[in-house]
């Protein structure tokens, strides 16, 4: 499996030397996993309106995020999230594995808003955290609702 403490949220949380191509990529990446998770939830357990919303949501993070790499002529990372997804055996491990993807990608947004940024992308990095956060409360609530 390829290394995930150099990818996404986590890859961010560990580079010591970022920069703003470097900022984009790693939330590019963590919201591609994001979405490679939940697809991988929802076909193993089927349909789940929460995973189904936040899919959602992702897609329109993507798309966000898209715009900033265009504008900055910075090449897309390539989509091979799927590579660190990992099949959660219970729909409560998989509520568990949002709420720490979330926790780990509000804590990324949090690091690149100490950094100098472009104006455009300090907003779209205070709008994905924010939307992060309330990802977070709807996985805790599914994780305090589900039994197994």
């Amino acid at each position: 499996m390829p290394n995930e403490q150099t990818f996404g949220a986590k890859g961010a949380l560990n580079d010591d030397s970022l920069t703003f191509p470097k900022a984009l990529t790693y939330a590019m990446q963590d919201e591609y996993l994001a979405q490679a998770r939940y697809d991988d939830i929802l076909n193993t357990f089927g349909s789940i309106r929460t995973f189904e919303q936040i899919k959602q949501a992702e897609l329109r993070h993507i798309n966000a995020l898209t715009v900033l790499f265009q504008r900055y002529q910075i090449p897309l990372p390539e989509n091979d999230a799927a590579n660190y997804v990992t099949t959660p055996t219970t729909v409560k491990e998989a509520y568990s594995q949002g709420v720490q993807g979330e926790i780990d990608n509000i804590a990324m947004y949090e690091k690149f808003l100490t950094y100098e940024l472009p104006s455009d992308a300090r907003i779209v990095f205070t709008q994905l955290r924010n939307a992060s956060l309330n990802h977070l409360a709807a996985f805790e609530r599914g994780a305090s609702r589900s039994d197994g």
